[in-house]
């Protein structure tokens, strides 16, 4: 169903969960860019609030997010103390404005905290904000998920549950320092659907070590028969260099670039041909889904979260790393715990580091998000040219077309779709000139 072009392959892209990404942020953007954007924000302005919890009971070897060991009791105490002034600095910064739709829970692990303890962190949340019936999901590690938390996450309203699951397959569960039992996964989902929280997403991978295609395989076939509410199937970016701890994954040992293409291919394959829905290029979900319904009428959205039907145009984030999007400002907040807490500590707005959005990254970052989510974008005639010039390999290959102004990927162009959005990037090495 799709085509191998290595040559095009060969080119490393960003997944564009932001535009800019965050290579490009810098130290000159921090806490004062971040309370003039907050400034800005106008009354009833639908908002969209993520909480980082940076701490795993266990820390998996191919994990490239901000996430460190629980162990010590204390640490966590202490960090949620700052999480909570925090979250009331920037609540007393709005003073009222904005309405909160939806609220996130990520990290690392938000379960490695006590139940008791997110309970008064959500609690927080809902009374800092103007917030009235929100969606709330939380991204759990079922290795540490009990029937209390499950309780906990029913009575708090909690409407979807993350989990990662990458492979039920024993030895490559062993090869990525991520044991969990195909049983530990089922049981997990037992107690959500118990307790009425139907909304599960799983997170699956394909080129992990050792991982074939009979391996894959049956990974799918697992999750259908468990059938998720959505499904993201991502690809494993090997970059010891830049996390140091998967060093301890054999690289010699992961799949050549055509097993991985060929790995992608079965995946989408195999869950199309399951009924699910295909969103952007790496995400599927059950045809009554949100994300589903939305990807109907156009209106998927892509954030760091990844591809979602929260469309919120402002995005707070909260806790170490976590990154705040405003219509012409990205933010991030400083990344190591113990820094972030005593800047939160001395009353300063953690903000660190990000970029600002003119109108010209305004309008790349909107061509992008549609390329990524509604599959087509439509330019100015002043633009058309240009563009058309510039995406006349991809057009050749049959992965793109043109529908007057409207560029629309074809059949089987989800493995390009990120290398035709950044021919968009003027931070890179782009074709598409500036108006």
């Amino acid at each position: 169903m799709w085509t191998h072009y290595p040559e095009l392959l060969a080119r490393p892209v960003p997944r564009y969960t932001s535009y800019p990404t965050a290579l490009e942020f810098g130290d000159d953007v921090g806490a004062a860019d971040y309370a003039r954007a907050l400034d800005q924000v106008e009354s009833a302005t639908p908002l969209s609030l993520y909480v980082h919890i940076p701490f795993c009971e266990q820390i998996c070897w191919y994990c490239g997010c901000n996430t460190g060991a629980a162990g010590r009791k204390q640490r966590l105490i202490d960090y949620l103390a700052a999480l909570y002034s925090e979250i009331g600095a920037v609540a007393k910064r709005l003073g009222g404005r904005g309405r909160v739709q939806h609220i996130a829970f990520g990290g690392g692990s938000p379960n490695a905290i006590a139940p008791v303890d997110f309970v008064r962190l959500l609690d927080r949340l809902q009374t800092a904000f103007d917030v009235s019936k929100p969606d709330i999901s939380v991204e759990i590690d079922p290795r540490n998920f009990t029937s209390e938390w499950a309780l906990v996450l029913a009575a708090s309203n909690v409407g979807r549950v993350s989990m990662g699951v990458q492979t039920f397959a024993p030895h490559i569960q062993q090869a990525i320092g991520r044991v969990q039992p195909l049983a530990d996964i089922e049981a997990a989902v037992a107690a959500l659907r118990l307790r009425g929280i139907d909304a599960i997403n799983f997170d699956l991978m394909y080129g992990l070590p050792g991982q074939s295609m009979a391996d894959l395989d049956a990974t799918l076939g697992e999750t259908i028969r468990i059938a998720p509410s959505r499904i993201a199937l991502f690809g494993y970016a090997h970059l010891p260099a830049m996390i140091p701890r998967q060093r301890r994954i054999d690289g010699s040992n992961l799949p050549v670039d055509r097993l991985r293409f060929e790995q992608a291919a079965h995946g989408f394959e195999r869950l199309t041909a399951a009924g699910y829905v295909p969103i952007g290029f790496d995400h599927f979900a059950r045809p009554g889904d949100s994300l589903a319904i939305a990807a109907a009428a156009g209106r998927v959205n892509r954030n760091f979260q990844g591809f979602t039907a929260d469309d919120a145009p402002v995005l707070l984030g909260f806790g170490a790393s976590a990154i705040s999007k405003l219509p012409d400002l990205i933010v991030q907040n400083e990344k190591k715990a113990g820094p972030y807490r005593d800047l939160v500590g001395s009353g300063i707005l953690p903000a660190t580091r990000g970029v600002r959005l003119d109108a010209e990254d305004q309008w790349r970052g909107n061509i992008i998000k549609a390329i990524l989510c509604q599959g087509r974008a439509r330019f100015d005639p002043d633009r058309v040219a240009a563009a058309r010039q510039a995406l006349s390999g991809f057009e050749a290959r049959k992965l793109i077309r043109w529908d007057g102004d409207e560029l629309v990927l074809c059949a089987g162009s989800q493995p390009y779709a990120r290398l035709i959005a950044a021919l968009f990037d003027q931070h890179r090495n782009v074709v598409i000139a500036a108006a």
